[in-house]
């Protein structure tokens, strides 16, 4: 099912931040973006630049008592603020409309629980089914995710799984109550390639059967072009740029996407040669540089970059990008 041009989900403004011993920390600021239905939009970056945070910021996954929204933040969700209701008006769009799938599928699931009961506890929380009815849909859910010998399973706890089913599992879990987003949280990370291949493959068949819309969270650039619609780069708890996958692979107008599409491996390239890599490191989010945030990394900084934060401008048709000097499509190093 192609993607629409409603938006099913808008993130405006986002801010999230923490208390924590050595003072309050912003892991995301300012986030704004619109998913539509039926579309998947991949979200990458190094690990500290707020993904995850984002991901369950939306969901409202995280510590209450040390974590907090900016004033100005909105997840709006058909028609309400998600980070204005309450928390049992929560619960009901938490896994019945928009849905998760979590990066280790060991911790996700109970162990001591067997995994139908745990499909039947979030279909009894969210459906109205009967127990038998529960049970059908259960079945049908798990061959959905093509899990072999969905009524064995049924009776086997979580260790008795290898990671791909497991993560079927999870699968099957987010979507037995047919959800209008679909949130994975690195859903490969911890799988073999050929898992990881399968476990991709399948949701976007998931996708194309039922439409839902899907929030791909991943550090992995090669799962992004499999898999992705469009494409959010974030760095150091800000976007830095957003495009098509087709032209942010092809046109990348930010320096540290560049950075990134060149430290990907490539068949052919590179051999015996150590792959590219972004000199420094992520900086710290208690003390964040002046100015642009990568600048202290980027091989085009001037000294504008050095003392004035970029704001994130439109450069094309659904390109945006947060640079005093984009890489103009043409003029980019070439992505050996």
């Amino acid at each position: 099912m192609p993607p629409t041009n409603t938006p099913v989900l808008q993130v405006k403004h986002l801010t999230t931040g923490f208390h924590t011993d050595r003072g309050v920390v912003t892991a995301v600021d300012d986030v704004s973006f619109d998913l539509f239905g039926g579309e998947t939009l991949g979200i990458v970056g190094e690990s500290g630049s707020g993904k995850s945070v984002t991901s369950k910021s939306i969901m409202r996954l995280l510590p209450e008592l040390t974590s907090f929204f900016g004033s100005h933040s909105q997840v709006m969700f058909q028609g309400q603020n998600l980070i204005d209701i309450d928390d049992r008006a929560m619960r009901q769009v938490r896994g019945n409309q928009i849905a998760m799938i979590f990066q280790e599928p060991m911790t996700a699931l109970n162990p001591v629980f067997t995994i139908g009961w745990q499909l039947d506890e979030a279909l009894k929380y969210h459906t109205a089914l009967s127990r038998p009815e529960r049970f059908q849909r259960a079945i049908e859910m798990l061959t959905l995710v093509e899990m072999p010998n969905p009524q064995r399973r049924m009776q086997e706890y979580p260790h008795q799984l290898s990671g791909g089913m497991r993560q079927r599992v999870l699968i099957a879990i987010a979507l037995c109550c047919d959800p209008d987003i679909l949130i994975a949280d690195e859903p490969t990370t911890a799988l073999d390639v050929t898992i990881q291949g399968q476990i991709l493959r399948l949701m976007d068949g998931l996708k194309q059967k039922i439409g839902t819309a899907i929030i791909l969270i991943t550090h992995d650039l090669g799962v992004v072009a499999q898999t992705c619609d469009r494409v959010l780069v974030m760095y150091a708890g800000r976007i830095v740029e957003s495009a098509p996958v087709r032209e942010l692979f092809h046109h990348p107008r930010h320096p540290y996407t560049q950075a990134l599409l060149k430290s990907l491996p490539r068949p052919g390239k590179h051999h015996g040669q150590r792959l590219p890599t972004i000199e420094g490191l992520v900086p710290s989010l208690f003390n964040l540089p002046a100015g642009c945030r990568f600048h202290n990394r980027c091989e085009r900084r001037e000294e504008r970059c050095e003392v004035e934060e970029p704001d994130l401008t439109e450069t094309a048709a659904s390109c945006k990008v947060r640079c005093h000097f984009p890489i103009e499509p043409g003029l980019e190093k070439p992505v050996n």
